[in-house]
């Protein structure tokens, strides 16, 4: 089974239990990867949260229905996992702008969320440059922010940097840097993701640096990662002002474009960002990301 027909096969799943208390494992289960990596893979292809197609999914079932049965309010809450008609008809009319009673009645607009269904588009006009590489196990060391896996990891990430910019983070963890043997007289930041399990709908998010030896200074959490292939892509140069559309723009592109073609499927470990620049040679960012061949 190729990477369309699993991420398809996952929303079959949903699909299938749109009236059930969904089971995130199981949906990234049908799509051969963690339940971390097929969240962040889900909003960056599609641009949205995994939770929240799935709320506007059950909403657009709950019109239909409403329109074509007589079925109380209180039950098609309790069927589509709202706790109280309130939250229901709220969250109903953030979606139709109408509340469930005025939907029963024909010829009121109402909107509807079809299910997504993935396909290759062939683009050409972009660039990617990647390479594959073998690496040994490895350690890093930070601080670290729990996120939410929704939208706004477009925002809190970008604020994370900058906080660690002005804090003297940054600062502080090139001071305690050692070259790591691929990048030995350049000083990279790392953001690495997705390294233990959190709560639902959250990822870990660490700013650090390399370990030398695995040695790691007082203070800092480490994470040690083992062995992988990694594809490591890199970002053309950006500014301050371009850094995050052209990071995020990089991130947007990898699974739908770069995977279904490669050979390779998603591991299960963590993902990281490497930030270089310096004022000779600009700035630009590579991410790591661990895969493994097609079995």
């Amino acid at each position: 089974m190729d990477w369309l027909d699993r991420m398809n096969a996952a929303m079959q799943y949903v699909e299938d239990h749109l009236h059930d208390e969904l089971d995130y494992d199981a949906v990234a289960k049908e799509a051969c990867c963690s339940t971390y990596h097929f969240r962040l893979m889900f909003n960056d292809i599609t641009g949205i949260p995994l939770s929240e197609y799935v709320r506007r999914r059950r909403l657009t079932e709950a019109a239909l229905e409403l329109q074509q049965s007589d079925i109380k309010v209180i039950d098609l809450a309790i069927k589509y996992g709202y706790d109280s008609p309130d939250a229901f008809t709220r969250a109903f009319y953030r979606q139709h702008g109408v509340t469930p009673s005025v939907a029963r009645k024909h010829g009121v607009d109402l909107t509807a969320y079809h299910r997504l269904h993935f396909q290759i588009t062939l683009k050409g006009d972009q660039q990617m440059k990647y390479r594959i590489v073998e690496k040994a196990p490895f350690t890093v060391f930070g601080e670290e922010r729990i996120v939410e896996m929704t939208e706004e990891n477009s925002t809190d990430i970008p604020a994370f940097w900058q906080e660690a910019h002005e804090s003297g983070l940054c600062c502080k963890l090139a001071e305690s840097y050692k070259p790591h043997e691929d990048y030995k007289g350049l000083f990279p930041s790392i953001g690495i993701m997705c390294y233990r399990r959190t709560g639902e709908g959250t990822m870990p998010y660490m700013i650090g640096s390399f370990a030398h030896d695995g040695e790691v200074p007082k203070g800092y959490q480490r994470v040690d990662v083992e062995a992988h292939t990694w594809a490591i892509f890199t970002t053309d140069y950006y500014t301050e002002e371009t850094m995050v559309p052209v990071v995020q723009g990089l991130w947007s592109r990898i699974f739908p474009e770069w995977f279904p073609n490669s050979g390779y499927e998603h591991a299960i470990a963590p993902d990281l960002e490497l930030y270089f620049g310096d004022e000779e040679a600009g700035q630009y960012c590579e991410i790591w990301i661990p895969i493994v061949k097609k079995s």
